[in-house]
């Protein structure tokens, strides 16, 4: 049987989720270079690793998230309050406005889809109703989903502000769906796969070449049960075919 048969039979697997930035789209790589153009703005003023600019920068990101959320705003505005730390307040404006732009950039930049995608996200949605569920700014990602060309793809689109159990499985409740029936394809394992495995669903695993050290912090066994690794999106049809026969073995 071929995995479009072996798919479109076995009906275990009823909804596929995807996750967006560094799964569908570059992002990071855009926030690893401003942050590096921040540590070149503060490095005129410290010495870089006297100062342990990364490691504060990330520690103010981190206590902020409760305050500001994920996404470019928040990452500024955490940017602007190390910048003050970290230089004693004495970083000039026109250094802070230099990192205020940094933002802007980021949120100007194009929507660039990674290989593959369009294809895989094509030949799935043949198959399965797909969803999107990213987190992060609204603005930027209403734009973001606008620009990405898959819109219409998906049944439906959920910008989050916070990827855990409770809100997958609001999404599944909505769909009168049990977490078993469900498939979430991420590049992090924080936020697209360990809340999904936790519920008793099934998770994808595509990792980006870079991950912010948020997403990373995260303990999921190699042979976890219910998940299944891949290199790109020219793997996912495969997977899900893959997961569709795990899952109806499962019931």
């Amino acid at each position: 049987m071929s995995a479009a048969q072996d798919v479109g039979t076995s009906g275990a697997i009823r909804l596929v989720g995807f996750d967006a930035d560094d799964t569908l789209w570059r992002s990071q790589d855009y926030f690893d270079a401003a942050q590096l153009e921040f540590e070149r703005i503060v490095g005129a003023y410290v010495d870089l690793q006297d100062a342990r600019v990364h490691e504060r920068l990330y520690e103010v990101e981190r206590g902020n998230l409760a305050l500001f959320g994920y996404g470019v705003k928040g990452m500024v505005l955490s940017m602007v309050e190390a910048a003050v730390a970290i230089t004693d307040a004495r970083i000039q404006a026109v250094d802070l406005h230099r990192i205020v732009g940094l933002g802007k950039e980021l949120l100007r930049h194009p929507v660039e889809l990674l290989p593959g995608v369009p294809e895989a996200v094509e030949a799935i949605a043949e198959h399965f109703d797909v969803v999107l569920i990213t987190k992060g700014d609204l603005f930027h990602q209403e734009a973001k989903v606008r620009q990405c060309g898959l819109a219409e793809r998906f049944r439906r689109i959920e910008i989050v502000s916070e990827k855990d159990p409770g809100t997958y499985a609001r999404v599944l409740g909505e769909f009168d769906l049990p977490p078993a029936s469900f498939v979430m394809i991420g590049n992090s394992l924080r936020s697209d796969i360990a809340p999904v495995l936790e519920l008793g669903g099934w998770g994808i695993h595509t990792p980006y070449h870079t991950t912010w050290a948020h997403e990373a912090v995260v303990d999921i066994a190699e042979d976890a049960p219910r998940l299944v690794r891949t290199a790109s999106a020219a793997d996912w049809f495969e997977a899900v075919a893959r997961v569709s026969r795990m899952a109806a073995a499962d019931r």
